[in-house]
């Protein structure tokens, strides 16, 4: 009989520690969830996709990047967070597009282009300097022809994509970035790799049940 009651009450302190231990689990993720989401509401994403994976239409892919790369230089240039970047990418679309045709044109092809912004999931990406974690982004999506082909993304607001890794903070910051944010996505100290960790697992899980 004491053994049964040695054994329920060991339960019971295997329940309460298992109760405590997911209770951390959602606030950790609770926490974590939130500071992905911080850091995609002051993110724009560029995101060009292939007409397939043939040698000229990879070339094309990165020709097609160099143009919108310059036209979203200039759309965001008085931008000053990542509210007026959608609201003026918004109303550059068609322009976007007809940019982007025209330089298939040029190659002979002439293929239709889908310009559209939109939220989409991407993995991790490291660049020059910096990573950004895997996650849902806002992004100006460029769909060359059927879109099948491998596809480039980088960043359009803050301007990381064409800034020097040394003025990456400079721009960052500009953009209404704070410490914690330009901490999160460089290596600046130990918990680098940890915290990316963490918010991918958590965002994954979140995809999984449908919580976007």
């Amino acid at each position: 009989m004491d053994t049964k009651k040695s054994f329920a009450r060991h339960l019971r302190h295997w329940e309460i520690a298992l109760l405590f231990a997911l209770a951390a689990t959602l606030a950790w993720g609770a926490v974590t969830e939130r500071r992905q989401d911080d850091l995609a509401e002051k993110t724009v994403r560029l995101h060009v996709i292939a007409h397939s994976d043939a040698a000229a239409d990879q070339e094309e892919k990165l020709l097609v990047r160099d143009r919108v790369l310059k036209m979203t230089e200039e759309i965001l240039r008085s931008s000053r967070n990542a509210a007026e970047a959608k609201e003026a990418l918004g109303r550059a679309l068609p322009e976007v597009r007809q940019a982007a045709e025209e330089v298939l044109k040029s190659t002979g092809h002439g293929r239709a282009v889908r310009v559209l912004l939109e939220s989409t999931v991407f993995p991790r990406k490291s660049y020059d300097g910096f990573s950004l974690p895997a996650g849902e982004y806002l992004a100006l999506r460029v769909v060359i022809g059927d879109g099948n082909g491998a596809n480039w993304w980088c960043v359009v607001f803050p301007p990381l994509c064409t800034t020097a890794a040394t003025d990456l903070r400079e721009t960052a910051v500009a953009a209404g970035w704070d410490s914690s944010d330009i901490s999160l996505i460089t290596r600046e100290n130990e918990g680098y790799v940890l915290r990316f960790r963490c918010i991918e697992l958590w965002e994954s899980l979140r995809l999984w049940l449908g919580k976007k």
